[in-house]
């Protein structure tokens, strides 16, 4: 084998070693933009799950309710009509000597 045949040889090896290292990067490429696909798909998947299971978004305001208004003072007139109710339940005997005391009680507290 001659200078021709070694150099034949050489670029033989050489295109080879090439061709082999191209195909090898290529697949690697590949591989990555299929693995950045997946990756895609799958953040896109979470993100339509997410969605999908999220609450609705409130479609109108919350009622601001007023606070409920005080009682009114009792006038001592009509503590006075109560009290006398009151006696003539318990004269009647609809009321207990303890039930009219409570209900005196809390009329009185008023």
């Amino acid at each position: 084998m001659g200078l021709i045949g070694g150099m034949a040889r050489t670029a033989v090896v050489a295109g080879t070693a090439t061709a082999v290292s191209n195909r090898v990067s290529r697949r690697q490429a590949g591989r990555w933009q299929e693995k950045e696909q997946q990756q895609y798909e799958h953040e896109a998947y979470e993100q339509q799950q997410q969605q999908q299971y999220a609450p609705p978004p409130p479609q109108y305001a919350q009622p601001q309710y007023a606070p409920p208004p005080a009682p009114a003072a009792v006038s001592t007139e009509d503590r006075l009509a109560q009290l006398q109710q009151l006696a003539e339940l318990k004269a009647a005997g609809v009321l207990t000597e303890l039930e009219f005391e409570q209900q005196k009680a809390k009329i009185l507290a008023s």
